[in-house]
């Protein structure tokens, strides 16, 4: 059966299954490639769903509010008792801040620098494979694009060749045909950039934490380290900060 034919007729799974396999045919070479980082994004995005489910992105942090709030009341080796078992991103940070802050070989602005270090270590973490999502809104529709100029190219060559007696159907027929894969990139695209804008949100809210976190750990009544800054300036831990800055005045 021809591929338009099936297009035409075929309903339920087999027949979606059938038609998008048409799809893929009739879009050519650049259909392949679109089908691919079709997969490929959705796979990326389930694993990155699963991967911040693991750091904690959506538990709230209680644990390591909790721990927070012992370390700001003084009871410090409470604090880093509760968070030693916890695996977030907001504990691992915490931990790393209070040991940092509690240990005697380290002043103040090294305290501060061996935290911003392990926050921007972790929030490294937390991006890895966003770029592959960027890649993916990028290339699809420019996939979609180059699929659609090939076709149109093949379209009005097979018109040419055909002279006075070419058919305005089938060369309709090749113009649709050619527009698929534009189609196609564009609904890679989409998805793409859509769960590329909720995990820089949720990372974004990570980093606000984390840095809240961790100026509360360094700033807490009754530390006393030498060097420390009694402005209560709000640390700064994103990896898109210069390496040199480390602190971020508050507003």
């Amino acid at each position: 059966m021809e591929p338009s034919a099936t297009l035409a007729t075929g309903f339920g799974p087999q027949g979606a299954l059938a038609r998008a396999g048409d799809f893929v045919l009739l879009g050519g070479p650049a259909m392949w490639a679109i089908a691919l980082l079709s997969v490929a994004t959705l796979a990326l995005i389930l694993w990155k769903v699963m991967q911040l489910l693991a750091f904690g992105a959506w538990s709230g942090g209680r644990h390591t509010a909790r721990a927070l709030d012992q370390w700001t009341q003084g009871q410090h080796q409470a604090a880093m008792d509760g968070l030693a078992t916890r695996t977030s991103l907001r504990a691992s940070h915490a931990l790393g801040a209070m040991r940092a802050t509690a240990n005697p070989a380290m002043d103040r602005e090294g305290a501060e620098a061996e935290a911003t270090r392990i926050g921007r270590a972790l929030l490294t973490k937390a991006r890895s494979g966003l770029r592959g999502l960027e890649l993916a809104a990028t290339v699809g529709p420019l996939l979609g694009l180059l699929g659609t100029v090939t076709g149109m190219i093949a379209a009005f060559q097979a018109l040419q060749e055909a002279g006075s007696r070419a058919d305005p159907a089938a060369l309709a027929g090749g113009i649709w045909e050619a527009l698929l894969t534009t189609a196609a990139g564009m609904a890679v695209a989409i998805p793409a950039q859509m769960a590329l804008a909720w995990f820089d949100s949720v990372v974004d809210h990570l980093a606000e934490d984390m840095e809240d976190a961790a100026t509360r750990i360094l700033h807490a009544p009754g530390l006393n380290k030498p060097g420390m800054n009694k402005s209560g300036d709000r640390m700064s831990i994103t990896p898109q900060a210069p390496a040199t800055e480390q602190f971020r005045a508050a507003e």
